[in-house]
């Protein structure tokens, strides 16, 4: 027999009951509330709308449903915002040291919010890139009954009677700079790129994470691959208001679905959709967040025994929006499940199991988006992780996309992407070299700036299949070519990176996982006796403050967490939390 709560058993009766509360009630009564509203659970709607960026700019408007869902469940909706950074406006420049720290500044922000407010159940509103991570990593902490409900991605751009998305935009600088197209050319791909709201519209980082999240079963199965400005947004978003009040009411928490299997899953997604290098920087976080082990060699694992099925850009041919068409995230997962290569039981937030809630998937007819298990794109996904003499902790590479399996060339060493980008566009980089941009990690950064301006322009010059590159920052979910971001140790902390020369050679050994500096060992120990840290880029105000608290890109980049590898989850596993399932519930779009 299920179990329900009663309002008095719910935390915010701690804020709002009671004659002594008559003060924070006042307070609230100012914003609209009544004296009804304060007998109902009190839902937080975590907003990460702006106006700074379209794949955000649609959540103002989306929340609005969201709190028509909860009040239509008998709830009491109070939304509030907190901030995003887009990595394709900030690229290339020292704002982009603001990104990955604002995912820890979101999450902070979040939790912070629930907290002071006393919340009963919580949804989170994401849209671009760190909002997503950083909702889910606030979830993980204060285990509220809550989902997250992605805003959904951007409709492709034409030009030239093709569909382009933001990373045409990238590539295309890298054209015009090579004279392979026109000022005037250049210009029309910027205009025509990013036709309205929604995330950036292939397979890049926030599609990546939403799809990963919703194999987790922390967003409703179907509700992620509706596009922003789609129709059927709307009751996607009041279906998801409605949802939360039965968590509150059944206590199902985060915890419930944040599980190794769920994680597992999870990258076995981002391999079979060949998707960001970044899931391994948040996927990481939001295990160690939940207190469950997780670690950077479970990726290559996984992803060596997934396939890639769903040809999308960056490494592919269709944007975000044909996979939605051709049959969505369900059907992707459908597939990975008739493989074996996910675990179907894994709870979700609908009260589906996984293999429930893909059940009833439709494959559009002769769609070519998603291929079947028989004929993969690829045999092995499209994550892998290397090690070696110049990532002894490891590091990633998206292999979905190209076809090279290893590369060995001479170093070309720039302390900072600005650098490796004049390199580029002043066309000093040869084939066959490998860039090197170092002291661009969490710590050295700080912020770990990702690197598609350069990878971009590599590939629209023409060295994408001949050119390698290093870094101990990241990549864009948009970045293709043989490039291996997350070098760690990176060089900050003194790891082998900080040790390679101009002209060194270094070989890129994919079949054996490996990443070396072609210089004997004792050489590299007596170079790093000359090393020493450098001065710190800033000394003040939240970037010395990150700097000072980030861990290393192989547990996730996180800041100030309690629990690392090797200890225990301080949550019980699954099997002895003894909570009630939900009735069976599908989200219909």
């Amino acid at each position: 027999m299920t179990t329900r709560r009663t309002l008095d058993q719910l935390p915010s009766r701690t804020i709002l009951a009671g004659r002594d509360r008559a003060p924070a009630r006042a307070m609230l009564r100012a914003v609209g509330l009544t004296d009804e509203d304060f007998e109902k659970p009190l839902i937080g709607i975590a907003n990460t709308w702006a106006e700074t960026t379209p794949c955000n700019y649609n959540l103002r408007e989306l929340a609005e449903y969201v709190k028509e869902g909860v009040r239509a469940a008998g709830g009491t909706p109070l939304e509030f915002n907190t901030i995003v950074v887009s990595d394709g406006i900030t690229m290339g420049t020292e704002g982009m040291k603001a990104s990955l720290i604002s995912r820890d500044v979101v999450a902070d922000s979040i939790e912070l919010m629930a907290r002071g407010y006393m919340f009963d159940g919580l949804i989170t509103l994401s849209g671009c890139d760190k909002t997503i991570p950083g909702t889910v990593m606030a979830m993980a902490r204060l285990d509220l009954p809550s989902l997250m409900l992605y805003g959904g991605t951007i409709l492709p751009g034409q030009h030239n009677g093709k569909d382009i998305t933001i990373q045409a935009v990238f590539e295309a600088v890298g054209a015009c700079a090579a004279g392979k197209i026109t000022e005037a050319e250049l210009h029309e791909i910027e205009c025509a790129a990013c036709p309205g709201a929604g995330a950036c519209g292939g397979q890049f980082t926030a599609n990546t994470m939403a799809n990963a999240f919703e194999i987790m079963g922390l967003s409703p199965m179907g509700s992620g691959t509706v596009p922003a400005t789609d129709e059927h947004k709307a009751e996607v978003a009041r279906a998801a208001g409605r949802l939360v009040l039965r968590l509150v009411e059944e206590d199902l928490r985060p915890s419930r679905f944040i599980t190794r299997a769920s994680l597992e899953n999870a990258i076995a997604m981002v391999a079979a959709t060949g998707g960001s290098t970044n899931a391994v920087l948040h996927l990481l976080a939001v295990a160690r967040e939940a207190g469950v082990p997780l670690d950077i060699d479970d990726f290559d694992r996984i992803s060596s025994a997934t396939p890639v099925l769903a040809d999308l850009i960056p490494g592919g041919r269709f944007a975000a929006l044909d996979m939605y068409l051709a049959g969505g995230v369900e059907l992707v997962v459908q597939r990975l499940l008739q493989g074996g290569l996910v675990d179907g039981s894994t709870p979700t937030v609908t009260g589906l199991t996984l293999a429930e809630a893909v059940a009833d998937a439709k494959e559009a007819p002769g769609q070519e988006v998603v291929r079947p298990l028989d004929n993969p794109l690829k045999p092995t996904g499209g994550l892998v992780i290397l090690k070696g003499s110049l990532a002894p902790d490891g590091c990633v590479i998206k292999v979905a996309g190209h076809k090279r399996l290893e590369h060995r060339g001479p170093a070309r060493v720039f302390e900072r992407e600005e650098d490796a980008m004049a390199a580029v566009q002043g066309g000093r980089i040869n084939q066959g070299d490998v860039v090197v941009i170092r002291y661009e990690g969490p710590k050295g950064g700080p912020g770990m700036r990702e690197m598609l301006g350069v990878t971009a322009a590599l590939v629209g010059a023409g060295l994408g299949d001949s050119v390698a590159l290093l870094t101990d920052g990241r990549f864009s979910g948009a970045t293709r070519g043989l490039m291996a971001g997350h070098v760690t140790p990176e060089a900050a902390s003194g790891g082998p990176i900080a040790a390679v020369r101009e002209g060194d050679l270094i070989h890129f050994d994919l079949p054996n996982r490996r990443l070396d500096l072609v210089v004997d060992e004792a050489e590299i120990a007596e170079r790093m006796l000359d090393w020493s840290p450098p001065l710190p880029r800033y000394v003040s105000g939240v970037m010395a403050k990150y700097a000072r608290l980030v861990q290393s890109a192989s547990e996730g980049a996180v800041t100030g967490v309690d629990v690392l590898p090797g200890t225990p989850a301080r949550k019980p596993p699954e099997e002895d939390l003894n909570l009630p399932g939900l009735e069976k519930m599908s989200i219909e779009v």
